[in-house]
């Protein structure tokens, strides 16, 4: 890497403690939930959010494409809602010169750099797949035209744990696609103070613009570039694979698990975990990166069986003992 490369590189990565510094003048806590969705940008993937409501969940994400000059869209999915709203229709138009009329693309709000996909379980399967295309392949398919998706992208889907009756869970297929699954929990008794305090006044932070789209786009790239040891490849694609109860060396992955983490898994943790060492201003992974990770990434990959359900087990007790 050449020096001026580096510069520019280090510049960037600088920018990162001053980009959570400003969502956290909006977002009070939380802050593991903003790391994971700001590594879940890095490594240029998507990031499924769960919680009660009232977290901050959309104004999280809203706050973050503020902070980084990115177009934001919000997308309610309701039980009627249809893939063409979504990702857009064709509208027939008149050529008021000619009188000639033609059929024009209207985009659909997909087309952002930030997408919040609010409730997606709330909506039928039918709709949800619209979302698949977008996320694998950046880029929507209409009536045999390939429209390309603004870059950086990332979707964000959040939904309810509870209040379950009438939804439509996401198939496996489409949580494979979530780079990650993130959990969020209720606040400390002293950030919910705060929350009280900062949010019932008169008083509205001012958010600055830290990154670019372009910034973003240059931390992906350096993202790929940072070191991880072939020990650490090795030691992740040993602990992907003994989430699987057919070839797992741990008993307990056998008695409670179905089936475990493909290795889209394993692509994931590499990613993540370089961009958690950026995020830290490391240019090499470490096992820390790993473990921290392995919860967000592995917990919606892995299958359990009904004995586990009836005994409370969770995938994240699971993960808790093949990390041991």
């Amino acid at each position: 890497m050449e020096t001026q490369e580096l510069t520019h590189y280090k510049a960037l990565v600088a920018k990162l403690p001053l980009l959570k510094k400003e969502i956290g003048k909006v977002i009070v806590g939380q802050q593991e939930a903003i790391q994971e969705v700001l590594i879940a940008l890095l490594a240029g993937g998507h990031c499924l959010l769960e919680g009660v409501p009232g977290l901050a969940k959309t104004l999280m994400v809203k706050t973050m494409a503020d902070a980084l000059d990115m177009r934001f869209k919000r997308i309610q999915f309701t039980p009627d809602l249809m893939p063409g709203d979504i990702v857009g229709t064709e509208i027939l138009e008149e050529d008021h010169e000619t009188g000639r009329k033609f059929f024009k693309f209207n985009y659909g709000p997909i087309f952002a750099n930030v997408v919040l996909a609010d409730e997606i379980n709330r909506t039928p399967p039918k709709t949800q797949a619209a979302l698949l295309e977008a996320m694998q392949e950046y880029k929507i398919t209409y009536g045999g035209t390939d429209y390309p998706l603004p870059r950086p992208f990332l979707i964000i889907a959040t939904q309810n744990p509870i209040e379950q009756a009438g939804t439509y869970p996401l198939p496996e297929a489409q949580l494979d696609r979530f780079l990650l699954y993130i959990k969020l929990s209720y606040p400390s008794e002293q950030e919910e103070l705060d929350v009280l305090k900062s949010t019932t006044g008169t008083a509205r932070p001012q958010l600055q613009t830290i990154l670019t789209d372009q910034d973003i786009a240059d931390l992906q790239l350096l993202t790929r570039q940072v070191h991880i040891s072939d020990e650490l490849i090795s030691y992740i694609n040993r602990l992907v694979r003994s989430t699987r109860p057919e070839s797992s060396p741990s008993a307990f992955v056998r008695q409670w698990c179905d089936w475990g983490a493909g290795p889209r898994a394993g692509q994931a943790l590499v990613l993540c975990a370089k961009a958690r060492a950026v995020l830290h201003g490391r240019f090499s992974v470490i096992p820390d990166d790993i473990q921290t990770l392995a919860y967000p990434i592995l917990r919606h990959r892995i299958a359990l069986n009904f004995r586990a359900e009836a005994e409370n087990i969770t995938t994240d007790d699971v993960i808790k003992e093949l990390l041991k």
